[in-house]
């Protein structure tokens, strides 16, 4: 239902702002935390990248790397 072109850009669109937000966010904090000398919030930061990455590798390896349907093929 609705229009396909527009729902996959838009999926496309969010997809890219949540793996943004999960891989940058972190990365930068830590960074900053690291220029600025913060012990504690270094060690935040760090376990902040490693929660956050561990969804966004669940889907890349589930849903790119193990799928079960390869391309043009209807399951």
């Amino acid at each position: 239902m609705g229009f396909p072109e527009v729902r996959e850009e838009f999926g496309r669109i969010f997809g890219l702002a949540a793996l943004g937000s999960a891989v940058v966010a972190p990365a930068v904090g830590f960074v900053v935390a690291l220029i600025g000398r913060r012990r504690r919030a270094r060690r935040r930061f760090a376990i902040m990248g490693a929660v956050s990455s561990v969804p966004v590798l669940f889907f890349w390896v589930f849903g790119v790397l193990l799928a079960e349907c390869p391309d043009g093929y209807h399951c």
